[in-house]
């Protein structure tokens, strides 16, 4: 348990140290939350019921997304997870930790945005506060999932940033964050829902903040734990301690089956 806590603790302050976590975790998205909040509050009106929300979502792509794949092929590159192995370090600590760090920065960010969006932006807040913590803890554990899965079956930095862009751009643009998901052609409103963020985005609106729900709510809380959990067990079982052993147990493609529970919500909507 001792080692458990010296290496999370480790690794949250890299997050704070590392100038490119620093980025992910904290400076994109507070600066993305006042630019928008500066700009889409007096163009949309609307935009203030969902601004808290929609940039705590944004902290969460960027954090799990973006910045937690990286440093998972960096250190299998550097030989870091071949020495773990031999000190006797269980890949489940190696998969688990960067989650649980993600989810003490995401609550840093959540917590600045929620404090600052009303007095600065006119934001609106949560009505329910219980359900709002719920759901920034399910969006974590669901993205940190994918986004630990792109670190293991990624084979370098740029295939693991493509991987988590595939993702993150489309769900800036379709997952209510800046207009309601109900607004868009019936396609594109299919593929929304394959999105985790559009999950969020939903149980949110409608759980958290009193608003109407595009589709059921209870279903994305379901999806959004369902998609982490797959999305863990797949990474452990894609896991691989070295980059130079490319043999795997079983073909990476596997991974999409961690976007089933999201795809499964389109027949149950």
């Amino acid at each position: 348990m001792t080692a458990f806590a010296s290496h999370l603790s480790y690794d949250f302050r890299t997050g704070l140290r590392d100038r490119s976590l620093m980025l992910m975790n904290y400076l994109f998205p507070l600066f993305f939350f006042v630019m928008m909040g500066a700009l889409m509050g007096g163009i949309n009106p609307t935009f203030k019921e969902t601004m808290i929300p929609g940039m705590i979502v944004v902290g969460v792509m960027t954090n799990t997304l973006l910045g937690m794949s990286g440093p998972a092929v960096a250190a299998r590159e550097a030989g870091i997870y071949r020495s773990y192995k031999i000190n006797g370090v269980p890949a489940l600590s190696i998969i688990t930790i960067p989650v649980i760090s993600s989810l003490l920065h995401v609550a840093i960010v959540s917590a600045i945005i929620t404090a600052a969006a009303a007095p600065l932006f006119g934001g609106k807040l949560p009505t329910d506060w219980g359900t709002f913590a719920l759901v920034i803890f399910l969006a974590t554990f669901a993205m940190s999932g994918i986004g630990m899965l792109i670190g293991v079956i990624a084979t370098g930095a740029r295939s693991s940033m493509m991987y988590g862009q595939l993702l993150f751009l489309p769900s800036m643009m379709l997952s209510g964050m800046m207009f309601p998901t109900g607004l868009l052609p019936p396609a594109l409103h299919r593929i929304a829902m394959v999105l985790p963020a559009t999950h969020a985005m939903n149980a949110w609106q409608a759980l958290a903040f009193s608003g109407p729900a595009n589709f059921s709510a209870a279903g994305s809380l379901v999806a959004l734990f369902a998609g982490g959990a797959i999305a863990f067990g797949l990474a452990a079982l894609l896991f691989n301690w070295d980059s130079h052993n490319t043999s795997r147990r079983v073909s990476p493609a596997i991974a999409l089956l961690a976007l089933i529970p999201y795809a499964l919500t389109i027949l149950f909507r």
